[in-house]
């Protein structure tokens, strides 16, 4: 058991050192630097292991729709047990080096020292776990015993299809993974920055999938280059997790001037050039005043990148109030709050601006953008944001990224050629099984929920995988951490 005064013997919360802002702004490494085999830095994560107070009614199993078994995992670091904490690690999450990495941790919003102390550094300790796993060799392929001789093709390789995939195949199906891009990955691939999550982190988990016999077919898009009836009619299990890929536009005049992009486009063309690809007409930064719509993760992506190319100027605008420093009353513990945080790459550089509301562009005469018009925020007694007349002001740009959010997946194709059913949101419907109004086709991750995170795709595709399996055999030994329809406190 966990020792039952670590919390009063170490009260203050540690963190793996940040690299010098001056240093990182020169390469894609990442930020965060923990070193696996360090003493170290296995002393301090040993440190904070102990923290954990081993609760009776441990309320971070709540906080992740993983269930990941925090306090467990935390006593067998504290004792320097990696090899059994990965196993306890691997037990509820095939990818803890995703969700120690991107992952907002929920899990620490719901830590019961969080109410009168800081909360444990339970996902620093997550991913310093894999980490430890890898560099000692204790990551390995898990090959199954038998084949069913059953086919399965899951659509879209972010974590929901590959954690879906991953399930299935140790279950015997034959599984192929079907992705639009040249390389496995989705978002983590091409959507998340280096600087958060180094691809090595990817490609290693992809070549253990592998070994497992999990195929890989990257530039085929379903719906175009095969139909979904064809690809039905090819296997006997279908798993859409295609993601919500749709961007929220901006609806204002001058939204189609050259230089204003959408943020995913923009990264996908970072990451593309920060692996050493060479990628024509790239969108870049270097010299510019750059203006980052959304203050969100993929906001906060983008000013990192942009910095890294060399931006002149970054400015990042938010429609809403600035959160709250501390937790507010309407979000009590043991919820997830909306706080006012310093991302890596907001303490980086560039200025944040909040209650601003997008006017309309201006450019040149050639078509460029040259400035955005923003004016302050008005919330109206019905909960509208509106901008306040005559508050207008002009800020100089070059460049400027929508990162809006998402509305939800590509579904034209797909709706069109098996007549799957949608929700009022455009979402993929399913019950709470992830099936889909057509059978033997199951939906998990964003392209059924609508955007979320990391962790909830993980879940979703563990989940689905154990509907699927029970689909076709007729009962499942896989586990199911989450109905599809399950939000409790944990969203």
């Amino acid at each position: 058991m966990a020792d039952p005064r670590g919390f009063l013997k170490v009260r203050e919360r540690e963190l793996p050192a940040d690299r010098p802002v001056a240093v990182r702004l020169m390469d894609w490494r990442e930020v965060h630097e923990y070193r696996a085999n360090n003493p170290d830095d296995q002393q301090m994560l040993r440190r904070q292991a102990g923290r954990c107070m081993d609760c009776g009614v441990p309320f971070c199993h709540q906080g992740c729709p993983l269930g990941n078994l925090v306090p467990e995992w935390n006593d067998l670091v504290r004792r320097g047990r990696y090899r059994e904490a990965a196993e306890r690690l691997h037990a509820t999450n095939n990818f803890p080096e995703f969700t120690g990495r991107i992952c907002p941790a929920p899990c620490e919003s719901a830590c019961v020292l969080g109410i009168n102390q800081d909360p444990v550094t339970i996902k620093s300790v997550e991913v310093s776990i894999i980490d430890e796993a890898f560099a000692r060799g204790y990551v390995q392929p898990v090959v199954p015993q038998r084949l069913t001789g059953q086919t399965v093709a899951v659509v879209g390789s972010g974590p929901a299809g590959l954690a879906a995939a991953q399930q299935l195949t140790r279950a015997g199906h034959t599984v192929v993974v079907l992705e639009r891009d040249d390389e496995p990955g989705g978002l983590l691939r091409y959507g998340v920055p280096d600087f958060k999550l180094e691809k090595v982190h990817v490609e290693r988990r992809l070549e253990q999938m592998r070994s497992e016999g999990t195929r890989f077919r990257c530039g085929v898009e379903v719906g175009k280059d095969l139909t979904w009836d064809e690809l039905r009619s090819r296997y006997d299990a279908v798993v859409v997790a295609t993601g919500a890929t749709v961007a929220r536009g901006l609806s204002v005049p001058g939204a189609e001037l050259r230089g204003v992009h959408a943020a995913m486009e923009y990264l996908h063309q970072g990451n593309e050039a920060a692996a050493g690809r060479e990628v024509p007409d790239q969108i870049a930064a270097t010299g510019k005043h750059v203006i980052v719509i959304g203050g969100g993760d993929t906001g906060s992506d983008c000013v990192g990148t942009a910095l890294r190319q060399g931006a002149a100027y970054v400015t990042t605008l938010a429609i809403g109030k600035q959160p709250p420093a501390e937790r507010p009353e309407h979000q009590p513990w043991p919820t997830t709050p909306t706080l006012f945080e310093v991302s890596s790459s907001h303490a980086e550089g560039g200025e944040r601006s909040y209650l601003a509301s997008t006017v309309a562009l201006q450019g040149d005469p050639h078509g460029n953008v040259t400035g955005l018009v923003v004016a302050t925020t008005e919330y109206l007694a019905d909960g509208r944001r509106v901008p306040t007349a005559g508050t207008e002001r002009i800020i100089p740009a070059d460049l400027v990224l929508v990162a809006m959010g998402f509305t939800g997946p590509e579904t034209t194709t797909l709706s069109e050629q098996t007549g799957v059913d949608l929700t009022g949101r455009g979402l993929v419907a399913r019950g709470d099984d992830y099936a889909t109004s057509v059978p033997g086709m199951f939906v998990a991750g964003d392209a059924g929920r609508g955007q979320s995170l990391v962790v909830w795709a993980i879940a979703e595709g563990r989940a689905a995988a154990a509907s699927v399996d029970a689909y076709l055999q007729g009962t499942t030994e896989l586990p199911s951490p989450v109905r599809a329809s399950d939000t409790a406190l944990r969203v």
